[in-house]
């Protein structure tokens, strides 16, 4: 491949045809439904890319640590849901970024923590706007719908100081799925959990103008939105291994990959060594539980095209990746020649995304043609 930028290896591409299409795909499918978009920005981590995302939409975005709420702050992104349950710790930050005009949003789902962000609002002279976390289905954290906590904690918010504005929903037990109607499902008990426990915040006398859901797995399946107010998702700009395993996507929708070079071969086993290992790929097993695991990621050649989806990189060690075939037959190492590029499409775009400080947007022929800068830190 021929082209004035020649990144070192591995390098984190984008392949920027790709991620336009997949945004597109998830617009026309919450503009169908008549929901918003506020999409989250953990993932690409770069405000080029968070403006397209953000394009057509009301202009909310969701983040996931303070570092990247100051990034996109700074580039004049205010309405930001930091969607991670607040540590007391962060309170006095968080007050200090309300203070200086950014319209940032807090999650929790305990009375402790709620008791904590009104004694921080009365004690910094700041109104907090607080989500309550509601859990759909056992995944990770969040109240239950009827929980008695889930409005004792907003009563505690409000005689605080702070403002319960309502409900945030994620089922991240949507990536367990393995069919189609189940995906269905998990976003309908998704939407049905966020619906119920904001009923029970009206019926006890909050407005709770906001009910927001969202993973890319259920904002792509989902059939019905009513009584949503935004829809989050952030993986689905780039979409990964585990994507393409539940359905969500094709291999060939994947935008995001790692770019890599043959430094060796393990002759005697038939397999290949790149100079892409954990340290850039992550060791994100997330397919493993799938139908069908593709250890750490898929080999492509330079361009971005699948080689054979039987070639994986099967191990991998700091700085070295193995390549091999899943069904164990002897790679031909004369096709892996010393220094020839290939692209690894990875599990988990987030993990992988995250261990690169920037990335290169790359043409429709693999081309990397301009890099820019990701945020990082907490």
């Amino acid at each position: 491949m021929m082209s004035q930028h020649r990144p070192n290896t591995p390098a984190l591409l984008i392949d920027e045809q790709r991620f336009e299409r997949n945004l597109a795909r998830l617009n026309q499918r919450l503009e169908r439904l008549g929901v918003p978009l506020r999409p989250h920005l953990k993932t690409v981590k770069n405000v080029e890319l968070a403006r397209r995302m953000l394009a057509g939409q009301p202009g909310g975005a969701t983040v996931s640590t303070l570092a990247e709420a100051d990034y996109f702050f700074a580039d004049g992104i205010a309405d930001l849901l930091y969607a991670v349950g607040i540590a007391p710790g962060k309170l006095e930050a968080a007050a200090r970024r309300i203070a200086d005009g950014m319209q940032l949003t807090l999650i929790l789902d305990h009375p402790d923590a709620a008791r904590a962000v009104a004694d921080a609002a009365q004690r910094l002279d700041t109104n907090f706007r607080v989500l309550l976390e509601v859990d759909a289905d056992g995944h990770r954290a969040g109240f239950q719908p009827d929980d008695p906590a889930l409005v004792e904690s907003a009563r505690i918010l409000a005689n605080g100081g702070a403002t319960p504005a309502g409900v945030m929903v994620h089922a991240g037990g949507s990536y367990a799925c393995r069919d189609r109607d189940c995906l269905v499902r998990a976003a309908e008990q998704e939407r049905l959990a966020a619906v119920s426990a904001t009923e029970a915040l009206r019926e006890a006398g909050f407005e709770a103008p906001v009910v927001s859901v969202g993973s890319t797995p259920t904002a792509t399946f989902a059939q019905d939105l009513t009584g949503v107010t935004e829809v989050r998702a952030g993986v689905y700009a780039f979409m990964d291994l585990v994507m393409a395993g539940l359905g969500v996507c094709e291999l060939d929708e994947i935008a995001v990959s790692v770019l890599t070079e043959v430094i060796g071969h393990r002759g005697e086993h038939g397999q290949v060594l790149v100079d892409a290992g954990w340290m850039s790929l992550s060791r994100d097993g997330g397919t493993a539980d799938q139908a069908v695991d593709r250890g750490y990621g898929v080999v492509c050649d330079e361009t971005g095209r699948v080689l054979c989806p039987e070639v994986i990189v099967c191990a991998t060690n700091q700085e070295h990746g193995i390549l091999a075939r899943r069904d164990r037959e002897a790679l031909k190492l004369e096709d892996f020649p010393i220094g020839r590029r290939l692209r690894i499409l990875p599990n988990h775009a987030c993990a992988t995304a995250g261990q690169f400080e920037h990335f290169w947007l790359a043409d429709p022929e693999g081309r990397p043609v301009r890099k820019l800068e990701r945020c990082r830190g907490w």
